[in-house]
């Protein structure tokens, strides 16, 4: 877990526990919209599919399987 990661989690509110799992599923869709969007900038850009592997810290195929199709 990355300082950024446990900062976000420190802050949380003492809130309604469903409450605050929706709150977070919402944040881990939107990341994931996000995520999928610079991918489609980076290929759009000439960008490999090595290079944008290394960026997200997973493997060359496993980039392509998820992203490749869109």
């Amino acid at each position: 877990m990355d300082t950024k990661q446990r900062t976000a989690l420190g802050a949380m509110p003492e809130g309604e526990p469903l409450a605050e799992l929706r709150r977070i599923r919402e944040q881990q869709r939107e990341l994931t919209r996000a995520e999928a969007e610079q991918v489609r900038r980076a290929r759009g850009q000439g960008h490999s599919w090595l290079a944008i592997a290394g960026a997200l810290e997973i493997s060359k195929q496993a980039a392509h399987r998820k992203y490749g199709k869109q």
